[in-house]
């Protein structure tokens, strides 16, 4: 087989390679609003910030109406009706706002662990390909160095 029109493992590499995509904006660019939205708020809702925000309303709330003033008192201990109530609706409401976050957030590790598995691909590929560029090198190194001893 002639050297000169046998493709060599690079050219066939060539002929695969194609561009790397960024899955991180691919992905994003696939979100509607209501999607980015659920995105926001289960990004927010999981710091550190939200939880301060309703435990110092919890606690403020409660005792407010512990130790405030009779007249000052909005939801009398040790009931707690309103604040059950709102404390109810938060929950009800951001639960499948959460739900729909994770599963967003799970659809893009997907796509970036593919991606991911992709590239190792390429690169195994690619690296058989310098070994076999490399053994052949030394097979034809080591011919010229029989040509020369004889």
């Amino acid at each position: 087989m002639d050297i000169q029109t046998a493709p060599t493992p690079l050219e066939k590499l060539r002929k695969l390679r194609k561009p790397v995509l960024n899955v991180n904006i691919e992905h994003k660019e696939q979100l509607s609003r209501l999607e980015r939205l659920a995105l926001w708020i289960t990004e927010h809702v999981g710091s550190m910030g939200f939880f301060l925000i309703i435990f110092l309303w919890t606690v403020f709330w409660l005792a407010w109406n512990t130790l405030a003033a009779e007249s000052a008192r909005f939801d009398p201990y040790p009931a707690f009706v309103l604040w059950l109530f709102i404390s109810n609706m938060i929950q009800i409401l951001l639960m499948p706002l959460i739900m729909i976050g994770q599963n967003l957030q799970s659809k893009h590790a997907q796509k970036r662990a593919e991606n991911d598995y992709e590239i190792n691909m390429r690169a195994e590929r690619e690296i058989e390909a310098i070994i076999q560029h490399l053994e052949r090198q030394d097979e034809m190194m080591l011919e010229i160095l029989r040509r020369v001893e004889k």
